[in-house]
């Protein structure tokens, strides 16, 4: 029998009453190693009443104490980082190393939560106006929630409850379906930190579970990632029921490769950046934009690329994993065969991929096109697959206007050995985290992960000093105090008591 995954509700682990349960597999053989119940109504109202106690007590903690439990938390996850990473594999497919990887950046924001004393500092300015001081505090929510995608479940998750609950909130997590065996050993281990009891809550299912949290008057805050349709739906209704929102979406990354580039460079960091974890990522690199001359090198892109092979988790030679489920499969090739069908060149095929020993793995082999224009329903669409297009343009000036017309902004790159044409592509490109001869530009916890456009829905982006704001209010404070209330101890007009 499967493993029955719990619930964390009240500082407790508990099975669910539910009747309703999601079998969670494993993409490379499809054996159902656990399920998740699908909350109920009952248990969703007693997450919601534990952590609005929680709160009353957490937010009087002191902002030390709160880092000293971020601290304890990341040294945990570092001494299991290697047995996180094998839970993650086994139900994302994701090869070792990229399991690792998923943990590590996930570690890197929870250092980054343990910094959150000098992070929650407000402003203050002495003599605004005569005797009139003015100075800010920033103060916790309340309760706030997640909502996290299949494809990182443990990176996100760990961009959004350590963060929140360092600013003094408390937590409801609702990870995917699909892989909630990695976020549950990441709650163990945060309630080993020393974490208080109704802090943190997880709760499982799908959209009722969703809808339960957006309109839930008590969660004060949401923050969201995945698809474009799901993001603008989670924000529409949780803006519609006065929440605050971050909703990260879909992407379409553009890398532009000038003539003058680092040829090998480009060659390695492309191939690595399509097709790597799948292309399950919405940082991957799923166009390329070839200037000039520099179409001559696609013959060797592809040729580099069909070289790539998936396989196994624990496959040292392997560059990915399967996908995720046989639909997310079925819908990458069917975006291959619509991509022919279209007139786009079909430089690489990766259907009809085998892969010794998992004959009933979800696998798609890496995949090129050319020939690719921007009418395209593979270039308009996220494939989320091993899937790379590349176009063609004769100028800079026809690359940044071809990047700057799609509608995602997540992010971008150049590769270039030109100090000018980096500079004017990093200044007038419409995308939120650009590269200049790095692939993909995913910044470190202490700036903010920034998509712009249809990939993000909300104001207050992810980590850094944003996700400090997103999780937090200001509360400005402006002060008079009058001289003659000044208490005289040694004469006989004293006006306060001392004693």
């Amino acid at each position: 029998m499967s493993k029955k995954v719990p619930l964390y509700i009240d500082g407790e682990f508990v099975q669910s009453q539910s009747s309703q349960w999601i079998d969670v597999t494993n993409p490379a053989t499809q054996e159902v190693i656990a399920q998740a119940p699908c909350a109920t109504q009952t248990e969703m109202a007693q997450a919601v009443a534990s952590a609005q106690q929680a709160f009353l007590t957490w937010k009087e903690v002191a902002v030390s104490e709160r880092a000293r439990v971020m601290m304890r938390y990341q040294a945990l996850l570092k001494e299991h980082h290697d047995e996180i990473a094998e839970i993650l594999a086994s139900e994302t497919g994701k090869t070792f190393e990229d399991a690792k990887g998923d943990v590590w950046r996930g570690i890197e924001v929870v250092e980054h939560a343990a910094n959150i004393p000098s992070l929650l500092m407000g402003e203050t300015v002495e003599n605004v106006a005569r005797g009139i001081d003015t100075y800010s505090f920033t103060q916790p929510l309340g309760v706030c929630a997640g909502i996290t995608p299949f494809n990182f479940p443990a990176m996100i998750p760990l961009w959004m409850f350590p963060l929140a609950i360092a600013c003094g909130n408390t937590f409801i997590l609702k990870p995917s379906e699909q892989d909630p065996l990695t976020p549950t050993r990441l709650v163990e281990l945060f309630e080993q930190a020393g974490a208080p009891k109704g802090v943190l809550q997880v709760i499982h299912g799908g959209k009722e579970q969703v809808d339960f949290l957006l309109d839930e008057p008590a969660v004060k805050a949401i923050s969201f990632v995945g698809s474009v349709a799901v993001g603008q739906y989670i924000y529409r209704r949780g803006t519609e029921n006065m929440k605050r929102v971050q909703a990260f979406a879909g992407a379409k990354n553009h890398c532009v490769i000038m003539p003058d580039a680092n040829k090998s460079q480009v060659i390695s960091n492309l191939v690595g950046a399509s097709v790597g974890a799948a292309g399950q990522r919405c940082m991957a690199i799923s166009v390329a934009v070839f200037v000039g001359s520099a179409r001559e090198w696609i013959p060797e892109i592809a040729a580099e690329l069909a070289k790539v092979k998936p396989g196994g988790w624990d496959d040292p030679d392997a560059a990915y994993g399967p996908l995720i489920s046989p639909q997310a499969k079925q819908r990458v090739e069917n975006f291959i065969t619509q991509g022919v069908n279209e007139g786009a060149e079909l430089l690489v095929d990766g259907r009809n991929c085998d892969v010794a020993g998992y004959p009933h793995g979800n696998w798609v082999g890496p995949t090129m096109f050319g020939k690719v224009t921007t009418d395209m329903e593979i270039y308009k669409n996220e494939i989320f697959g091993p899937v790379l297009c590349a176009t063609e343009v004769d100028s800079l000036d026809e690359a940044l206007a071809m990047v700057n017309a799609n509608p995602y902004g997540n992010g971008t790159s150049i590769f270039t050995a030109s100090g000018a044409a980096a500079r004017k592509y990093q200044h007038n490109v419409e995308v939120g985290q650009v590269g200049i001869n790095i692939p993909i530009p995913v910044p470190l916890p202490f700036f903010s992960f920034t998509g712009w456009k249809g990939s993000f829905f909300g104001d207050l982006h992810a980590y850094g000093k944003q996700g400090v704001r997103f999780y937090s209010e200001t509360k400005t404070i402006t002060a008079r105090w009058f001289e003659s209330d000044i208490a005289d101890v040694n004469g006989p007009n004293m006006t306060i008591n001392l004693k």
